[in-house]
């Protein structure tokens, strides 16, 4: 099924746990797959595995990835003391004791408000737990996303098919002048040459070949074979189903091709609108394409 690369996920775990996070994320068409991930600093180990998820799903596009995260931990750090420390703090107090001939009021209170006496130590994350939390979130918003790309597509294709018949309709009308363009074509040319060459004699047989020749190359016979030969690819391709993007864009730009050289050879004003309503029709096509996957 054809597919859009617009789409937007979001999923988010519940609350009350140690963990609460969010991920978000959406997409805009873009050549290639380019997976751009903000996540908070302390989680970006983690980066690369969700590139890989990402990679393994989607083909095209240009994608955001927002992570939050809220830390609803109930005082997991610990104490921690420093022996040595509070020992080395003592010993000083003691010899400004003696020193000074000072009274000593050191007690167990005092020594522990010196720094890093008694320090808390937070609970060190799990890389692994974070990541078991946030790997279905991120695979929720990618199936969010896909059924909004299938159905966003679904669209594109609809439009497209509809256009490809009003070329095709185009092509009808074309094809009903052709035979008559080069004929008129020549005996234009006949006219012309016969006022310019007026009192002078001439090879009637060498004249006919010549204009001949030139009407032919007005002749759009297979231009417009090959124009519907690209409609049909397109409309197989449109069947086809995913990652039809490129391949849909040089379908088009073949399109584009045939009708450029159909115009060039008109010298007819009615082939020539013809053929800018086809190109019309085919700019609009490119539009819708580039934002299919």
């Amino acid at each position: 099924m054809v597919k859009s690369m617009t789409s937007f996920g979001r999923a988010s775990n519940d609350e009350g746990n140690k963990y609460l996070f969010s991920v978000e994320m959406k997409s805009v068409n873009s050549r290639y797959l380019d997976v751009n991930v903000r996540i908070p600093k302390s989680y970006i180990a983690l980066e690369e595995e969700i590139r890989k998820l990402i990679n393994s799903k989607l083909s095209r596009g240009k994608v955001d990835v927002f992570i939050n995260q809220k830390n609803y931990s109930q005082g997991d750090g610990v104490c921690k003391l420093n022996v040595k420390l509070a020992e080395s703090y003592y010993n000083a107090l003691k010899e400004i004791e003696e020193t000074l001939n000072v009274k000593n009021d050191i007690t167990v209170t005092q020594i522990a408000k010196f720094p890093e006496v008694i320090s808390i130590v937070e609970e060190e994350e799990s890389i692994e737990e974070i990541w078991s939390l946030i790997k279905p979130l991120i695979i929720s918003s990618l199936e969010m996303m896909e059924s909004m790309r299938i159905i966003e597509g679904e669209k594109l294709k609809e439009d497209i098919l509809n256009k490809l018949n009003e070329i095709e309709d185009i092509v009808v009308e074309i094809e009903k002048i052709s035979d008559l363009v080069p004929k008129a074509y020549k005996k234009k040319l006949e006219n012309r040459i016969k006022e310019l060459l007026e009192g002078i004699d001439i090879d009637e047989g060498r004249m006919a070949q010549e204009i001949a020749i030139i009407s032919d190359k007005s002749a759009v016979d297979e231009e417009i074979t090959r124009l519907r030969s690209h409609l049909n690819q397109m409309r197989l391709t449109l069947k086809d189903g995913e990652q039809i993007g490129r391949k849909l864009d040089f379908i088009i730009q073949e399109m584009n091709r045939e009708a450029n050289t159909i115009a060039s050879k008109s010298s007819d004003m009615d082939m020539t609108n013809y053929v800018i309503n086809i190109k019309n029709l085919i700019e609009k096509i490119r539009e819708q394409v580039q934002n299919i996957e």
